[in-house]
């Protein structure tokens, strides 16, 4: 039956609001007119309707607890419209700790025995959303014989019932897995589709106890790829995409580690991505779900090679969501064998042209899994162009983080780690990752361990590219962190292109300087001064001693004892060359 007049110019007046204020005042006028509608004589002709728009005033955030009884007085209404509203509408009021759900018990009980299916159908969608724990054990029977009953229809809502209760409390649903195993080979193809749904949630928790059911998975996958089911269940030439994306999803779970499990799976696997290869949407979903499936189970090369041949196919497609996923299945394959990375990793940088960022994003984490010694500097070189201040700031720390994990692991020699390094410390700033400056500054400090003539050669080189950095403006706190230190501990590798005065000058400079945003950049410079004088064979000059006394007084404690520990020790120039010895920050200090 149609809705009142009254209604339609509700609805109306609320699509035309302006603001929520207005709503609201709407909404409580219709409030107030509902309680008076309810009191009225003649209101049970036109409960229907009421509670219809008690239900929109709820969608709206407007509480009408006084109509709730009235929804649960509809669901005993003997026809059959009227009750499924009265379902409908005590589902969306009531809780399951409602008191109210005492007077709705035994009407479910009675409908889920009812002789027509669509009274079951309706109690049943309410049993799902209303039954909690403690009233499970007064409808669990009912519903268990509801997964035999004659319809379909009841059958499958049967299934998605025991489902919810098992979520609820798995106590409560004693034999469940026959009743799931019986659904799964049911003759309607609706009714084993919500069983793979419950199957697949009980998988996950532990797949070993569910590895016997591979072979009936196989059987039903063949099934349906073989056009078995009713061609209503086809899309876009497809059979049945979604009862096959469900059961390739269960069969990745438990062929996961499971070699002879898995061992059952491939020739089926194979079939299905050559047969989903229907030039579809839907048919690259399947393909694609395949791919997976095939990337999580035990390994089989052929399958293998046949799934990098598909996701080829998808990365070369001018569709953006087939390159995207063509990126995420190349993602898997690659994780279980590296080999596959080389031959698409020209294509794969392509996408890195692409202007959709979610792809650019994919990729980038593909190429970081793809990285190997040979490539490094590529990879790097495309990821560095990404790291830029325009990028958000996950962004930025994602990219940096990776990075720096290539550079540590595959970096070709030590002067481009650190040229890296510095690169990234630059252009990510306080985002980079602290641990990577501790490795820059173990490494300048330890060199290799075998050739002291190249470690030399190394510290002088980082110590020359920090000087040079150093003066420029607006360095991010990590990066002065690690030059400082640097200059502090391998300054007099500088001489005598560079005088340990003119060093001095240029950390007075960086001293100075008040965008810090970290309070330990200061410390990190005071401690490089002070090092840094022990090289100097006059007296501290006159700036660096005006400065010292300065921030001698400084808020910070830490920069503070730093200046105090200066002028102690500068008040006796041999006795801080015996405490700042060259190049001795590797060596272990002896405590008397």
């Amino acid at each position: 039956h149609n809705m009142s007049r009254e209604f339609a110019e509700l609805v109306k007046a609320v699509g035309d609001c302006k603001s929520k204020q207005e709503e609201d005042k709407i909404m409580l006028k219709e409030v107030a007119t509902l309680r008076v509608r309810l009191s009225e004589k003649g209101a049970a002709a036109r409960m229907k309707e009421l509670c219809v728009r008690m239900m929109y005033c709820e969608m709206l955030g407007h509480p009408v607890d006084f109509g709730y009884i009235h929804a649960v007085n509809m669901t005993q209404h003997s026809s059959l419209v009227e009750k499924k509203v009265g379902y409908l509408a005590a589902s969306l009021f009531l809780e399951e700790g409602s008191e109210l759900l005492i007077l709705l018990v035994n009407t479910l009980q009675r409908d889920l025995k009812s002789t027509n299916p669509w009274e079951v159908c309706a109690a049943l969608s309410a049993v799902t959303r209303l039954i909690g724990p403690e009233t499970i054990p007064a409808v669990v029977a009912q519903v268990r014989e509801c997964c035999k009953h004659g319809s379909e229809h009841v059958r499958k809502k049967g299934v998605m019932a025991l489902h919810r209760f098992l979520q609820k409390a798995p106590d409560t649903v004693p034999d469940y897995m026959e009743h799931f195993r019986r659904a799964l080979c049911d003759r309607d193809p609706s009714v084993m589709s919500a069983a793979l749904c419950v199957l697949h949630d009980l998988a996950k928790k532990h797949p070993p106890s569910y590895h016997n059911m591979i072979p009936s998975l196989v059987s039903i996958i063949k099934q349906v790829i073989e056009n078995r089911l009713p061609r209503e269940f086809d899309y876009h030439r497809t059979p049945a995409p979604w009862i096959q994306i469900r059961l390739l999803k269960l069969l990745a779970l438990l062929g996961n580690a499971n070699q002879k499990g898995s061992e059952e799976m491939y020739e089926v696997l194979k079939e299905v991505m050559k047969r989903s290869d229907v030039g579809s949407s839907i048919g690259f979903a399947v393909m694609y779900e395949t791919v997976r499936t095939i990337t999580r189970i035990y390994p089989h090369a052929q399958l293998l090679e046949e799934a990098a041949a598909c996701t080829s196919r998808f990365i070369t497609s001018d569709n953006h969501n087939l390159r995207y996923i063509g990126v995420d299945a190349l993602s898997a394959i690659v994780t279980v064998n590296p080999k596959y990375a080389a031959e698409h990793q020209m294509i794969v940088v392509d996408c890195l042209e692409d202007g959709d960022e979610t792809l650019r994003s994919k990729t980038l984490d593909l190429l970081y899994k793809m990285t190997t010694p040979g490539n490094v500097e590529m990879v790097v070189t495309r990821m560095m162009v990404y790291l830029t201040p325009q990028a958000d700031e996950f962004q930025r720390r994602d990219l940096a983080h990776k990075v720096s994990s290539l550079a540590e692991k595959f970096a070709p020699s030590n002067a481009w780690f650190i040229l890296t390094m510095n690169s990234v410390f630059e252009r990510a700033g306080n985002l980079s990752d602290r641990d990577a400056a501790h490795n820059l500054m173990r490494l300048v400090a330890e060199g290799t361990g075998e050739d002291d003539r190249a470690d030399l050669e190394l510290r002088t080189y980082a110590v020359r590219s920090y000087c040079e950095m150093m003066a420029k403006s607006n360095l991010p706190d990590l990066l002065v962190q690690v030059g400082v230190w640097v200059l502090g501990e391998y300054g007099h590798l500088l001489q005598p292109q560079v005088s340990p005065d003119a060093l001095q000058s240029m950390l007075c400079t960086l001293l100075e300087r008040q965008n810090y945003q970290d309070p330990a950049t200061r410390c990190f410079v005071v401690t490089a001064m002070t090092k840094v004088q022990s090289l100097c064979d006059g007296g501290v000059p006159e700036r660096v001693m005006a400065l010292i006394k300065r921030y001698a007084r400084s808020l910070d404690f830490q920069v503070q004892q730093r200046c105090l520990d200066f002028l102690s020790v500068a008040k006796n120039p041999a006795y801080m060359r015996q405490v700042f010895p060259l190049d001795a920050s590797c060596e272990d200090i002896s405590v008397d």
